[in-house]
C-alpha cells in the first residue's frame, strides 16, 4: 500500500476570479507547537510487529498497558470480520456469549472494529451499528435499507446523524449482523473500522462539488482516504491497531464546515510552484481531560501523496504511541513528548521518498470569511440547480423518516443526500423549477423544515443516556425542550450555536459551540445530586475557530434555562421578550 497514490488535476475553482467576494488570503505560518525535544533513540523503535497479517504490542512494551490494548492481544479484534468469527457469535445465545470471557469481551470491546457498538447499560443484547459515510454522501437505495433494518426494531430502532457527516442506526440484534453486513455491501456501504482504535469517517465539505465558491471538492479525497483505510472494504489490518481512535478531514470550502481544528488529521488547501496540495494541521482532538486544537505540521503534500502522508502518520502513531493511560492517548501526547520535529521526521522517514516538503506560504482558505448557512434553498455551480439544507432536530430520524427523505432526493433531485457535521441534511441537484413543490412537502413543513428558528438551527445533541452508557444526562430532548423553552423568553437577532453532550467525552463537541453543554452531577437547592451540566461559552468555527472555555460548573438541568436566557442577553445581544412587547 505503501505505493498507493492517485493523480489529481488542480481544481477548476482555483483559476476562477468570477467571485464577487473580497479575498483576503491567509499565510500558513506555524501556530504555537510543542518545544523541541531530546528523544532517546530507543524511544524512536517502534512498539508493535506484524505477525500473521496483524499488527500486535511487542511484549517488552505490555508494561502498563491499559485493559483495551489487553483485549487486543487476547485476540485481534479484526478476526472477527477477516475470519468470520461474527458468524459463529451472531448463532450464540446472550447467556452463552457472558459465560466466556473471551466472548463477552467481543460483545463489549471487540466488535466495534466491525461498526457494533453493544448497550449493555440501558439496552442489554441491542447493539448501535456505526457506518463509513465519507463526505457524508450517501443515496436514496442506501436510505431505505437502513430504514428497513430499523424498522425491524419498532420501538428500539431509530437512526441518528452523527457530528462527522454519519449514520448511527439503533436497535441492532447480533443475530441480525451477518444479514445486515451483507445488505450494507450489496449497496456500497460498510459499517467496518467505525470504533475504538480506528480511523473515522473521514469528513469533507458538504457541498463539494456544487458550491459556487468551494476551493476544491473534496469527494474524491475522502472517497480514497475511505478505501486506503478499510482496503475497500475489506478490513485494513496495518491500522486498525492504533492506540486510540483518529479523525480526518478534508477541507474544501472557505466556510471550514469541515472543522480542521478539531482533527487529528487536517488537509488544507494551498498552492506550492503553481502545484495544488495541502498544507497539513494535526493533533487536534478532544477528551475528558484534555482538548486541544490542531496544530501546522509546517508540511506540504501534493494530490499524489495524500494516501501516503495519511499511511505515514497512522503508522508513525501505531508504532510509537502510548498504550497506558486512556486518557493519554491520542496523537497529540505523542506529538507533545517527541516534540513536533521529531514527530515530523519520524512521519517524513514512512514516506515513499523518506521527505516531506515544508508548508507553503500559498494558503487558499480565505481568512476574512463570513460563514455561509446551508439551511434553506441555495444555487449550485450548475446552472438551473439548487440545493436545498433541511433541519433535522438534534439529528434524530425514524425509519419512514427515512423512507419519506429518500423519495424527496428521487422525486426532486439526483437520488442523492448529504449529511453535515451539524446533524442536518443536504439534498442537492434540484431543478429549479421543482423547488416550489418540494418546499410545500409535509415533510418539510412538519417535522424537517429548511428554515428553522435561529436557535434551533444550531442545535446540536450527542446520544444522550437514554441509549449511550457513558452519558450522564438526557441530551436530544433535553436540548429541544430547554430551546423552545429560552425561545419564549428572549428573542435572539443573530445564529447563536449550541452543543449538548452528555458526558466529558464530548461527543457533542461543546468546545466548538457558542454555549455548551456538558453533562455531569450537580446538587439541586436542597443539596441533593441531580442532572446537571458544565456550559462552556465562546467556542469558535470558520476562519477564527478556537474552543470555548468553562463559563459556570455543575448547574442543575431544571435551572438552566434563566442561565442560558442570560447568557444570550448578556454575550449574544438577545432582548427578553417582555422588554421587547414593552417597547412595541
Amino acid at each position: 500500500m505503501s505505493s498507493f497514490s492517485v493523480r489529481f488535476l488542480a481544481p477548476q475553482a482555483l483559476q476562477s476570479t468570477s467571485s464577487s467576494r473580497p479575498k483576503t488570503w491567509v499565510l500558513a505560518a506555524p501556530t504555537t507547537a510543542p518545544a523541541s525535544v531530546e528523544v532517546d533513540a530507543g524511544r524512536l523503535e517502534p512498539r508493535v510487529e506484524e505477525r500473521d497479517g496483524y499488527f500486535v504490542l511487542k511484549e517488552k512494551f505490555r508494561e502498563g498497558i491499559n485493559p483495551q490494548e489487553k483485549v487486543k492481544i487476547g485476540k485481534d479484534p479484526m478476526k472477527l470480520f477477516r475470519e468470520g468469527g461474527i458468524e459463529g457469535l451472531a448463532k450464540m445465545s446472550m447467556e452463552e456469549i457472558d459465560k466466556d470471557k473471551t466472548t463477552k469481551d467481543d460483545i463489549d470491546v471487540r466488535l466495534k472494529w466491525l461498526g457494533l457498538f453493544h448497550r449493555r447499560k440501558h439496552q442489554y443484547g441491542r447493539f448501535m451499528m456505526r457506518l463509513k459515510l465519507p463526505n457524508g454522501v450517501t443515496t436514496s437505495a442506501q436510505t431505505r435499507y437502513l430504514a428497513s433494518v430499523i424498522r425491524k426494531y419498532g420501538k428500539d430502532g431509530c437512526a441518528d446523524v452523527t457530528t462527522r457527516q454519519n449514520w448511527q442506526i439503533r436497535g441492532v440484534v447480533l443475530s441480525d449482523v451477518p444479514r445486515i453486513l451483507k445488505g450494507l455491501e450489496e449497496i456500497g456501504l460498510t459499517s467496518l473500522q467505525s470504533g475504538m482504535d480506528n480511523v473515522r469517517n473521514p469528513v469533507g465539505n458538504p457541498l463539494a462539488g456544487i458550491d459556487p465558491e468551494e476551493i476544491v471538492d473534496t469527494r474524491p479525497y475522502t472517497n480514497l482516504l475511505s478505501q486506503f483505510i478499510t482496503a475497500n472494504s475489506r478490513g485494513n489490518p496495518t491500522i486498525t491497531n492504533l492506540p486510540r481512535k483518529w479523525n480526518v478531514c478534508v477541507v474544501g470550502s472557505h466556510d471550514l464546515y469541515e472543522h480542521p481544528h478539531i482533527n487529528d488529521l487536517a488537509y488544507m488547501p494551498a498552492t506550492k510552484d503553481g502545484r495544488f496540495g495541502f498544507n497539513l494541521l494535526v493533533g487536534g482532538f478532544f477528551s475528558p481531560k484534555r482538548c486541544e486544537e490542531a496544530i501546522p505540521l509546517d508540511a506540504w503534500v501534493s494530490t499524489d501523496d495524500v494516501i501516503p502522508v495519511c499511511k505515514a502518520v497512522l503508522e508513525a502513531y501505531r508504532d510509537l504511541g502510548s498504550r497506558g493511560n486512556r486518557q493519554r492517548t491520542r496523537m497529540m501526547w505523542l506529538i507533545d513528548e517527541l516534540g513536533l520535529e521529531v514527530f515530523r521526521s519520524e512521519i517524513a522517514k514512512r514516506m515513499p521518498q523518506k521527505e516531506l516538503e515544508r508548508a507553503s506560504s500559498e494558503d487558499l482558505v480565505q481568512k476574512q470569511w463570513e460563514r455561509r448557512d446551508y439551511l434553506g434553498v441555495h444555487p449550485q455551480k450548475q446552472e438551473g440547480f439548487s440545493y436545498v439544507g433541511f433541519h433535522i432536530p438534534v439529528g434524530r430520524v425514524q425509519a419512514d423518516d427515512m423512507d419519506e427523505l429518500a423519495r424527496l432526493a428521487d422525486t426532486y433531485g439526483s437520488g442523492e443526500l448529504r449529511l453535515t457535521v451539524e446533524q442536518n441534511i443536504i439534498i442537492p441537484n434540484v431543478e429549479n423549477w421543482k423547488l416550489e413543490a418540494l418546499l410545500n412537502e409535509p415533510l418539510l413543513k412538519d417535522r424537517f423544515s429548511p428554515e428553522p428558528s435561529i436557535l434551533m438551527k444550531g442545535l446540536v445533541a450527542c446520544t444522550g443516556n437514554q441509549f449511550c452508557g457513558q452519558a450522564i444526562i438526557e441530551t436530544k430532548a433535553r436540548a429541544l425542550k430547554v430551546t423552545e423553552e429560552v425561545e419564549r423568553l428572549v428573542s435572539v437577532a443573530q445564529p447563536v450555536r449550541m452543543h449538548w453532550t452528555g458526558c466529558p467525552n464530548s461527543c457533542g463537541q461543546v468546545q466548538v459551540a457558542d454555549i455548551g453543554f456538558m453533562g455531569c452531577m450537580a446538587r439541586d437547592e436542597n443539596g441533593k445530586p441531580c442532572e446537571g451540566a458544565d456550559v462552556f461559552l465562546g467556542g469558535r468555527i470558520g476562519s477564527d475557530s478556537h474552543l470555548g472555555q468553562l463559563y459556570k460548573k455543575a448547574v442543575p438541568c431544571k435551572n438552566l434555562v434563566p442561565v442560558v436566557a442570560d447568557i444570550l442577553v448578556e454575550h449574544f445581544g438577545a432582548v427578553r421578550r417582555e422588554r421587547e412587547e414593552a417597547e412595541d
